[in-house]
């Protein structure tokens, strides 16, 4: 019997949960319609902003109706009174958090990649929009958790919303919900900012197979110091993977802080990563990229990435290495990613 109760009960919070799914879609839809897609910078306005009560507010206004059910019973005016008074506090609340969220601002959103396991961001940037202060501005979007942020008088001020990225590829973010229950929790005000925000998930950096030799090309480029090189280049910051013995240590002892010696290359040395010289499954060879790519990076090389047809020439730094990891993101769903 306990068993046929629990399979019911089951069954129907299935049922109530996913009516509450469907319930959010069509909401999500209609308000989409209703106000179009958004260009930045958005100023909220009347019509965008929806309030509900909280449950506190629920429970609150419960509250003011047993207050009221109880007054007229005993004909108790004080009872009545406090209850009037409860009300128009009620209304007050309601105001002012429909006025906290009112006028706001939405400057610009930019989005972090990240890889897959880890959390993408998207920096929102945000404007009081006239000459009160916003307090306790939620920032949310599906799946994510809220960025609370306060908005001076003068000025802006940014939110950072940590999106998780569960496995690589292109997560598309249709909306950002900005919500307020300030000042005092009974209600709860919200808008939506309609735009396409893509977040790339980069491959997880895994993978210990060793990686391919390095090629020349002929031509002068500007590499570490290996043995014959004669040309010297300059120097650079000192980065995570140099080796102690490619460190300017006189530079260091003038308080010039860590810095590598470069030379100039008699010819360009680089590695190209081909993903059809990886075996295993998809996922694992594109890891196997990544790690490859992270490495190099780290080393200051020159590499390129060869995906099936497409190629990316080797090149260095950290806009190459983010090309790289953007079309291991993509690999199979787009040939954009590496034009």
């Amino acid at each position: 019997m306990t068993t046929l109760v629990r399979g019911r009960l089951a069954l129907v919070a299935t049922w109530v949960g996913a009516g509450k799914a469907a319930l959010r879609r069509r909401a999500a839809a209609w308000a989409r319609k209703r106000q179009g897609e958004d260009r930045l910078p958005i100023t909220i306005a009347t019509r965008r902003v929806y309030i509900l009560p909280t449950r506190a507010g629920l429970a609150f206004s419960l509250l003011l109706f047993v207050m009221l059910l109880a007054g007229i019973n005993y004909a108790n005016s004080i009872a009545l009174q406090i209850t009037f008074l409860l009300t128009g506090f009620a209304l007050v609340a309601m105001h002012l958090t429909h006025r906290n969220l009112l006028g706001v601002v939405a400057r610009g959103v930019a989005p972090v990649d990240a890889f897959a396991g880890e959390h993408g961001l998207l920096m929102l940037t945000l404007e009081s929009g006239g000459k009160a202060r916003r307090f306790a501005i939620d920032c949310e979007v599906e799946g994510s958790e809220r960025a609370t942020a306060t908005l001076p008088e003068a000025g802006s001020v940014r939110a950072d919303i940590a999106v998780p990225l569960e496995k690589r590829g292109r997560l598309l973010l249709k909306r950002i919900k900005l919500s307020t229950a300030f000042p005092f929790g009974l209600f709860r005000a919200w808008t939506y900012v309609h735009l396409d925000m893509p977040l790339l998930a980069w491959p997880v950096p895994r993978g210990r197979r060793e990686a391919p030799p390095e090629s020349s090309t002929g031509g002068a480029a500007t590499a570490l110091h290996r043995a014959g090189d004669e040309e010297w280049a300059g120097l650079r910051e000192f980065r995570s993977g140099d080796s102690p013995r490619q460190v300017a240590w006189a530079a260091y002892a003038r308080g010039r802080g860590l810095l590598v010696k470069t030379y100039q290359s008699p010819a360009a040395h680089h590695r190209v990563f081909d993903l059809a010289s990886v075996t295993g499954d998809l996922e694992e060879r594109l890891e196997q990229l990544s790690a490859w790519i992270m490495a190099a990076h780290a080393r200051g090389e020159r590499f390129g990435l060869k995906l099936g047809e497409n190629a990316i020439a080797p090149a260095s730094g950290s806009e190459h290495r983010k090309r790289c990891l953007d079309a291991l993101a993509l690999h199979g769903e787009s040939r954009e990613a590496l034009s």
